[in-house]
Protein backbone atom coordinates (compact mmCIF):
# COMPACT_ATOMS: atom_id res chain seq x y z
CA UNK A 1 0.00 0.00 0.00
CA UNK A 2 1.40 3.51 -0.83
CA UNK A 3 1.72 6.01 2.02
CA UNK A 4 -0.54 9.10 2.03
CA UNK A 5 2.07 10.95 4.07
CA UNK A 6 5.91 9.98 3.18
CA UNK A 7 8.68 12.15 4.36
CA UNK A 8 12.40 10.92 3.28
CA UNK A 9 15.49 12.56 5.23
CA UNK A 10 14.07 15.31 5.14
CA UNK A 11 16.27 18.84 6.12
CA UNK A 12 15.39 22.59 6.72
CA UNK A 13 18.12 24.52 6.97
CA UNK A 14 17.71 28.34 8.12
CA UNK A 15 20.81 30.56 7.82
CA UNK A 16 21.00 32.38 11.39
CA UNK A 17 24.10 34.94 10.62
CA UNK A 18 27.54 32.81 9.67
CA UNK A 19 25.78 30.14 11.34
CA UNK A 20 22.70 27.21 10.13
CA UNK A 21 20.08 26.04 11.95
CA UNK A 22 19.04 22.55 11.47
CA UNK A 23 14.71 22.89 12.41
CA UNK A 24 14.68 19.53 11.10
CA UNK A 25 17.83 17.16 10.29
CA UNK A 26 16.98 14.30 8.45
CA UNK A 27 13.64 13.67 9.54
CA UNK A 28 12.11 10.48 7.91
CA UNK A 29 8.03 9.33 8.18
CA UNK A 30 5.19 7.99 7.05
CA UNK A 31 1.50 8.10 7.45
CA UNK A 32 -0.88 5.79 5.84
CA UNK A 33 -4.34 6.50 5.22
CA UNK A 34 -6.53 5.89 8.42
CA UNK A 35 -3.93 6.73 10.82
CA UNK A 36 -4.03 8.92 13.83
CA UNK A 37 -0.65 10.57 14.76
CA UNK A 38 0.72 13.04 16.86
CA UNK A 39 3.78 14.91 16.34
CA UNK A 40 5.08 15.74 19.56
CA UNK A 41 8.35 17.70 20.71
CA UNK A 42 8.88 20.99 23.05
CA UNK A 43 9.62 24.99 21.71
CA UNK A 44 12.33 24.32 18.88
CA UNK A 45 12.03 20.35 18.23
CA UNK A 46 10.55 20.68 14.77
CA UNK A 47 7.45 20.34 15.55
CA UNK A 48 6.32 23.18 13.43
CA UNK A 49 8.34 22.98 10.56
CA UNK A 50 7.07 19.56 10.32
CA UNK A 51 3.75 20.55 9.89
CA UNK A 52 4.72 23.60 7.69
CA UNK A 53 5.79 20.93 5.26
CA UNK A 54 3.56 18.32 5.78
CA UNK A 55 0.72 21.02 5.08
CA UNK A 56 2.39 22.11 1.84
CA UNK A 57 3.13 25.36 3.14
CA UNK A 58 7.06 25.17 3.35
CA UNK A 59 9.37 22.97 1.28
CA UNK A 60 12.18 21.00 2.73
CA UNK A 61 15.89 22.09 1.96
CA UNK A 62 16.98 18.81 0.79
CA UNK A 63 14.89 15.11 1.26
CA UNK A 64 11.62 14.66 -0.68
CA UNK A 65 8.25 14.45 0.68
CA UNK A 66 5.52 12.83 -1.16
CA UNK A 67 2.00 13.13 -0.34
CA UNK A 68 -0.25 10.90 -2.14
CA UNK A 69 2.09 9.73 -4.15
CA UNK A 70 3.01 12.82 -5.38
CA UNK A 71 6.20 14.51 -5.13
CA UNK A 72 5.39 18.26 -3.36
CA UNK A 73 9.12 18.83 -1.89
CA UNK A 74 10.17 21.06 -5.70
CA UNK A 75 6.81 22.33 -6.11
CA UNK A 76 6.13 26.52 -6.72
CA UNK A 77 3.80 28.28 -4.54
CA UNK A 78 0.80 27.89 -6.57
CA UNK A 79 0.96 24.19 -7.36
CA UNK A 80 1.41 23.93 -3.35
CA UNK A 81 -1.51 25.62 -3.00
CA UNK A 82 -3.92 23.68 -5.40
CA UNK A 83 -2.52 20.09 -3.81
CA UNK A 84 -3.24 22.05 -0.18
CA UNK A 85 -6.57 22.72 -1.27
CA UNK A 86 -7.34 19.83 -2.57
CA UNK A 87 -5.91 17.09 -0.15
CA UNK A 88 -4.83 18.98 3.11
CA UNK A 89 -7.66 20.13 5.54
CA UNK A 90 -6.04 22.09 8.22
CA UNK A 91 -7.70 23.12 12.18
CA UNK A 92 -5.78 26.05 14.14
CA UNK A 93 -5.38 26.25 17.80
CA UNK A 94 -7.08 30.15 16.68
CA UNK A 95 -10.57 29.45 14.66
CA UNK A 96 -9.74 31.57 12.04
CA UNK A 97 -13.23 32.12 11.41
CA UNK A 98 -14.31 35.28 9.87
CA UNK A 99 -16.49 37.28 12.33
CA UNK A 100 -19.16 39.21 10.13
CA UNK A 101 -19.82 35.70 7.94
CA UNK A 102 -21.95 33.14 9.27
CA UNK A 103 -21.12 29.82 10.72
CA UNK A 104 -22.73 28.34 7.17
CA UNK A 105 -20.06 31.11 4.97
CA UNK A 106 -17.34 30.07 6.85
CA UNK A 107 -17.78 27.00 6.03
CA UNK A 108 -18.20 27.15 2.72
CA UNK A 109 -15.59 29.73 1.96
CA UNK A 110 -12.66 27.53 1.18
CA UNK A 111 -15.10 25.59 -1.44
CA UNK A 112 -15.55 28.70 -2.66
CA UNK A 113 -12.39 29.59 -3.18
CA UNK A 114 -11.98 25.84 -4.97
CA UNK A 115 -14.59 27.01 -7.85
CA UNK A 116 -17.12 24.21 -6.18
CA UNK A 117 -20.11 25.43 -7.52
CA UNK A 118 -23.32 27.44 -5.05
CA UNK A 119 -25.71 24.36 -4.58
CA UNK A 120 -22.65 21.75 -3.99
CA UNK A 121 -21.14 24.04 -1.41
CA UNK A 122 -23.80 24.61 0.40
CA UNK A 123 -24.56 20.85 0.66
CA UNK A 124 -21.44 19.93 1.30
CA UNK A 125 -21.50 22.92 4.66
CA UNK A 126 -24.51 21.67 5.84
CA UNK A 127 -23.48 17.84 6.14
CA UNK A 128 -20.10 18.84 7.52
CA UNK A 129 -22.24 20.83 10.25
CA UNK A 130 -24.32 17.98 10.85
CA UNK A 131 -21.39 15.83 11.13
CA UNK A 132 -19.19 18.40 13.78
CA UNK A 133 -23.53 18.62 15.75
CA UNK A 134 -23.81 22.09 14.42
CA UNK A 135 -26.57 21.75 11.56
CA UNK A 136 -28.96 23.84 14.03
CA UNK A 137 -26.09 26.74 14.44
CA UNK A 138 -25.16 27.56 10.04
CA UNK A 139 -27.12 31.05 10.50
CA UNK A 140 -25.33 32.63 13.47
CA UNK A 141 -22.35 34.35 13.74
CA UNK A 142 -19.01 33.18 15.66
CA UNK A 143 -19.44 35.33 17.89
CA UNK A 144 -22.73 34.02 18.85
CA UNK A 145 -21.00 30.46 19.86
CA UNK A 146 -18.88 29.11 22.59
CA UNK A 147 -14.72 28.18 21.75
CA UNK A 148 -15.46 24.77 21.78
CA UNK A 149 -18.02 25.34 19.59
CA UNK A 150 -16.02 27.52 17.45
CA UNK A 151 -13.58 24.98 17.05
CA UNK A 152 -16.45 22.48 15.87
CA UNK A 153 -16.95 25.16 12.86
CA UNK A 154 -13.34 25.18 11.91
CA UNK A 155 -13.49 21.33 11.77
CA UNK A 156 -16.37 21.30 10.02
CA UNK A 157 -14.50 23.91 7.34
CA UNK A 158 -11.63 21.32 7.19
CA UNK A 159 -14.24 18.85 6.35
CA UNK A 160 -16.50 20.51 3.60
CA UNK A 161 -13.11 20.05 1.31
CA UNK A 162 -12.98 16.36 1.66
CA UNK A 163 -9.52 16.62 2.54
CA UNK A 164 -7.14 12.99 2.75
CA UNK A 165 -5.22 14.60 5.72
CA UNK A 166 -7.18 16.22 8.57
CA UNK A 167 -3.65 18.61 10.20
CA UNK A 168 -4.60 19.86 13.48
CA UNK A 169 -2.06 22.56 15.09
CA UNK A 170 -2.33 22.55 18.61
CA UNK A 171 -6.39 22.33 18.18
CA UNK A 172 -7.00 22.44 21.91
CA UNK A 173 -4.42 25.49 22.78
CA UNK A 174 -7.44 27.81 23.16
CA UNK A 175 -9.51 25.86 24.83
CA UNK A 176 -10.71 25.03 28.48
CA UNK A 177 -9.23 21.42 29.53
CA UNK A 178 -13.08 20.07 29.37
CA UNK A 179 -13.73 21.65 26.22
CA UNK A 180 -10.45 20.65 25.27
CA UNK A 181 -11.00 16.66 25.78
CA UNK A 182 -14.44 17.24 23.59
CA UNK A 183 -12.75 18.14 20.57
CA UNK A 184 -10.03 15.45 21.14
CA UNK A 185 -13.00 13.00 21.50
CA UNK A 186 -14.24 14.16 18.61
CA UNK A 187 -10.75 14.11 16.27
CA UNK A 188 -11.26 10.04 17.72
CA UNK A 189 -14.56 9.72 16.50
CA UNK A 190 -13.22 11.35 12.76
CA UNK A 191 -10.18 8.95 12.79
CA UNK A 192 -12.93 6.09 13.61
CA UNK A 193 -15.18 6.70 11.02
CA UNK A 194 -12.09 6.25 8.40
CA UNK A 195 -10.56 9.99 8.41
CA UNK A 196 -6.69 10.12 8.61
CA UNK A 197 -5.61 12.98 11.12
CA UNK A 198 -2.29 14.32 11.87
CA UNK A 199 -2.32 16.06 15.21
CA UNK A 200 0.97 18.84 16.03
CA UNK A 201 0.94 19.62 20.28
CA UNK A 202 3.57 19.88 22.89
CA UNK A 203 1.34 18.18 25.50
CA UNK A 204 1.74 14.38 26.55
CA UNK A 205 -1.57 14.39 27.79
CA UNK A 206 -3.05 15.36 24.42
CA UNK A 207 -0.90 13.36 22.58
CA UNK A 208 -1.44 10.05 24.25
CA UNK A 209 -4.93 11.01 22.61
CA UNK A 210 -3.69 9.59 19.21
CA UNK A 211 -2.72 5.61 18.07
CA UNK A 212 1.03 6.91 17.38
CA UNK A 213 3.62 9.18 17.99
CA UNK A 214 6.08 10.89 16.79
CA UNK A 215 8.62 12.61 18.95
CA UNK A 216 10.79 15.18 17.21
CA UNK A 217 13.99 16.74 19.45
CA UNK A 218 16.41 18.92 18.08
CA UNK A 219 14.93 18.29 14.46
CA UNK A 220 15.23 14.10 15.02
CA UNK A 221 12.91 11.54 15.23
CA UNK A 222 13.69 10.51 19.29
CA UNK A 223 10.34 7.68 18.76
CA UNK A 224 8.13 6.68 16.15
CA UNK A 225 5.53 4.12 17.37
CA UNK A 226 2.49 3.01 20.20
CA UNK A 227 0.86 5.81 21.99
CA UNK A 228 0.14 3.44 24.52
CA UNK A 229 4.32 2.88 24.88
CA UNK A 230 5.29 4.49 27.86
CA UNK A 231 8.24 5.50 26.15
CA UNK A 232 6.25 7.76 23.81
CA UNK A 233 5.78 10.07 26.42
CA UNK A 234 9.76 10.51 27.06
CA UNK A 235 10.81 14.30 28.23
CA UNK A 236 13.39 16.12 26.10
CA UNK A 237 16.77 15.68 28.20
CA UNK A 238 15.54 12.04 29.65
CA UNK A 239 16.03 9.73 25.94
CA UNK A 240 18.83 7.18 27.40
CA UNK A 241 17.93 7.85 30.99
Amino acid sequence: MEHLIELKDVYKIYPMGDQEVHALDGVSLAVDPGEFVAIVGQSGSGKSTAMNIIGCLDVPTAGTYRLGGTDVSTMDDDRQAEIRNKMLGFIFQQYNLIPKLTVLENVELPLLYAGVPAEERRRRALESLDRVGLADKGRNLPSQLSGGQQQRVSIARALAGRPSVILADEPTGALDSRTGREVLEFLQKLNGEGDTVVLITHDNSIAVKAKRIVRLQDGRVIYDGDAADPRAVVQAGEVGA
